[in-house]
């Protein structure tokens, strides 16, 4: 079966940005890892395509050899380049022959350090607005107790590899050129675990629920992320851990809309009020105020209640409240209050109509357009 583009194993375009790679493989790996979704093949399998794609797009020599000649230039079973080995793996050669020769080469040692995680959170609109102080309890791998991230028996410690030494690298001979690799036995680190922690079996890490307290400043908005330094995943045999993100979410409000700094907020009212004005008493985030309704004010009319709005935790200003007047319709009228609204129709339509100015010129408007049809 032919293998799926790395870019869209990835879900990204073809001129994404390390950047963008990094972020698309990290959210795709909290998706499928094996230890969020245990027993599930599927799983397991998109994670590691997606680590795959990861780790040849993140290479420069081997992405450009993959946008060349797609995977036939990274994939030695695919015939890529001379004697079975691809052309990505010829450039790393030969930088691996000069590392050797003027001290480089890829280090020993280096533990990788551990991922970032993101946290959903979901707050009320004023929660959001006036910031407050949570407490989160998140699933992640924290470094093993009883080993101390060591990954070794307690009482033992990792030993030098036998297969390089403790250099992390083994000398490979293609043809002619002798290369340098990474050892694949301890994965470049020089250390070997022999009697592996019953605790978290050589990982260094165990998983378990850790709780945190996160204050949530005042103003933060949907997609809006708190970043906790150092409380992600712990890294492998005692490297940093990584990051934790928490990301706001709002919850949909009863009253209010959240536009930025901005709310927006309907308000019913009789149409007496709307015909002879008056004051509306109407809610804020710090209270009630009265909005002053003018007469004869029409359905849809907004209002604007200046610094009634959300404090901007970037510009320091607070926003605005727009209030939408919608006149509402009476109901459950009583044969009493029904003849009165009669008669007070009848006086509207003796007077030709000019106390409803926007519903003449519509009729006006209509009948041309029949008018024009006909003609």
């Amino acid at each position: 079966m032919a293998k799926q583009d790395y870019y869209t194993i990835l879900e990204v375009e073809r001129n994404a940005s390390e950047a963008d790679l990094k972020k698309a493989y990290r959210r795709l790996a909290m998706k499928y890892h094996p230890d969020r979704n245990p027993d599930n093949h599927e799983a397991e399998a998109k994670f590691k395509e997606a680590k795959e794609a990861y780790e040849i797009l993140s290479d420069s020599r081997k992405r450009s050899a993959y946008d060349q000649f797609g995977h036939a230039g990274v994939d030695p079973s695919m015939g890529g380049g001379p004697q079975g080995f691809d052309i990505g793996d010829i450039f790393g050669d030969i930088s691996d022959i000069f590392g050797d020769i003027f001290g480089g080469g890829g280090g020993r040692g280096r533990s990788q350090r551990g991922s970032d995680l993101i946290y959903n959170l979901e707050l009320s609109l004023e929660e959001a607005v006036h910031g407050k102080a949570v407490e989160i309890r998140v699933p992640t791998l924290v470094g093993c107790n009883e080993c101390q991230g060591s990954g070794a028996k307690k009482g033992s410690g990792p030993v030098t590899c036998k297969s390089c030494n403790g250099i992390g690298q083994i000398r490979v001979q293609h043809g002619f050129f002798t290369v340098q690799q990474t050892c694949p036995t301890c994965h470049g680190k020089g250390k070997t675990i022999e009697n592996p922690c019953p605790n978290c079996r050589g990982q260094g890490r165990t998983q378990q629920h850790k709780t945190l307290s996160v204050k949530i400043p005042p103003g933060v908005d949907t997609g809006d992320r708190i970043r906790l330094s150092g409380e992600g995943e712990a890294g492998g045999h005692g490297a940093p851990a990584g990051d934790l993100y928490v990301q706001v979410h709002l919850k949909t409000h009863a009253i209010f809309v959240r536009e930025g700094a901005d709310l927006h907020c309907e308000v019913p009212i009789n149409f007496v009020a709307a015909a002879l004005g008056g004051e509306l008493e109407v809610p804020t985030l710090d209270g009630k105020v009265m909005l002053k309704i003018p007469a004869e004010t029409q359905s849809g009319k907004l209002f604007r209640l200046r610094g009634k709005g959300v404090n901007s935790p970037r510009t320091g200003r607070a926003g605005d409240l727009f209030c939408k007047v919608m006149v509402e319709t009476p109901v459950n009228l009583s044969h009493e209050q029904k003849e009165l609204l009669q008669q007070f129709s009848d006086s509207l339509s003796k007077e030709g109509g000019k106390h409803s100015p926007r519903s003449k010129s519509w009729f006006e408007g209509v009948k041309r357009f029949f008018d024009g049809i006909t003609s």
